[in-house]
């Protein structure tokens, strides 16, 4: 591992700054840089950015055991004392990009490209084997259905719970208890324990908890589609609020339509790489044209 972590910084714009202003100066004179100032110019940038914006990974890398079954805890040992290891999947490899505050991003890709890996470390769930990724201020998920939550437990208690781990006081929970409650639109089931409660109910309880504490980063990974189109549409109306008061916004879908409503700019990761990373609307292209050209070569 090279330096492996996930951190919280402070903002400082000064390299930002210098670099943009070293850059411009051989555009200026009619000088083309050469790969290796523009390696240098992209090593500085994402240094800077890693104190000023709101999500920056730099060069992060991934990856899983491969587990052929279930193991004994002996056979475990005897691997470990013959120095053999498990094969690794690699989920993420080299990816670098930066997130300025109150940009809205979606992150594309077939099923096992590294999406919900690439959120569970800009979550803190998991750490990178090499190199940092950092973010700055509050962070609420929307990941996995359900997680983050006690079946046993009730509606009104994981609310509790969740909000507490976000870092609210008992006197903040109370005061926007009753919010969360009437966002969530679950009534009286609130009192029930959350195993009774629909796929539905869930999500509308996790999506209010989330977007009522009011976080700086919202991180939402293909939840949504379990709601009715009613609370669908409640929730982007929300989801676009966020971005209208210059809150961070994080988020994967399979869906292009409601990527290009919330997003304006879309990394597109494949096999664990970023492919590409811009203004939606360009990425999209070549993300469909590129599953086209693959489903086309599929069916011959």
């Amino acid at each position: 591992m090279d330096n492996a972590r996930w951190e919280r910084g402070q903002p400082n714009w000064q390299g930002y700054r210098y670099g943009v202003l070293w850059l411009g100066l051989l555009v200026f004179r009619g000088l083309k840089p050469t790969s290796y100032e523009r390696s240098l110019f992209m090593s500085a940038f994402l240094k800077s950015a890693a104190k000023n914006g709101a999500i920056v990974f730099q060069g992060v890398g991934k990856s899983f055991a491969r587990h052929a079954g279930q193991m004994l805890i002996r056979e475990r040992l005897m691997l470990l004392l013959r120095n053999r290891h498990a094969e690794r999947f690699h989920a993420l490899r080299e990816i670098s990009f930066a997130i300025g505050h109150g940009e809205s991003v979606a992150v594309v890709g077939h099923n096992g490209a590294g999406k919900s890996t690439l959120l569970s470390l800009a979550t803190g769930l998991c750490q990178p084997d090499s190199r940092r990724v950092t973010v700055h201020g509050r962070t609420a998920a929307l990941l996995e259905l359900g997680s983050g939550f006690h079946p046993d437990l009730t509606g009104a208690e994981n609310v509790c719970i969740n909000a507490a781990l976000m870092g609210f006081s008992r006197r903040d929970v109370r005061r926007k208890f009753g919010e969360i409650v009437e966002f969530a639109e679950i009534g009286d089931f609130i009192d029930e324990p959350v195993r009774t409660y629909s796929t539905g109910m869930m999500m509308r309880l996790a999506f209010s908890v989330a977007v009522t504490v009011d976080p700086d980063v919202l991180l939402i990974d293909e939840v949504l589609g379990v709601g009715d189109l009613a609370f669908y549409a409640k929730c982007q109306e929300r989801i676009l609020h966020f971005r209208e008061c210059g809150k961070t916004i994080l988020c994967v879908s399979h869906s292009t339509v409601t990527a290009m409503s919330i997003c304006d700019r879309a990394l597109w990761l494949d096999h664990g790489r970023l492919m590409a990373d811009g203004p939606i609307a360009g990425v999209m292209d070549s993300y469909t044209a590129a599953m086209a050209a693959h489903a086309e070569c599929s069916t011959q």
